[in-house]
């Protein structure tokens, strides 16, 4: 067996529609059609990848309770200033990476940490 490709990556939400502001919203990411679950979710065209958002009815841990090496998923942006601008105006703190190589990590609504790289 060989990996050919990530067909997608899935994160837990609490509040579709808080979710939907910070990833259509703020993230500007494209929403496309979603099969019928007997859950809410959404999904983000990705490219080659999607994006799911499933709402989960369980408590997420909060974000403080988190520790700040955490599982995440990177997008890749075009901008990385115009992306810092697009966090601060939506009012979302973020962190420089350790790595050196400019990106930077925001965490969405629900705590999921986010890297957006250049």
């Amino acid at each position: 067996m060989r990996i050919m490709r990530l067909v997608h990556a899935a994160l837990l939400v609490s509040d579709l529609d808080v979710s939907r502001q910070f990833y259509s919203g703020v993230l500007g990411l494209s929403e496309k059609q979603r099969p019928e679950f007997d859950f809410p979710g959404a999904w983000y065209d990705l490219g080659e990848c999607e994006l799911h958002l499933m709402v989960t009815p369980e408590p997420l841990l909060s974000a403080d309770k988190r520790p700040r090496r955490d599982y995440h998923i990177a997008f890749q942006v075009d901008d990385i200033e115009a992306a810092k601008r697009a966090l601060e105006e939506a009012g979302f703190q973020f962190r420089p990476s350790s790595s050196g190589r400019g990106s930077i990590f925001v965490r969405d609504p629900d705590g999921n940490l986010i890297e957006l790289q250049k």
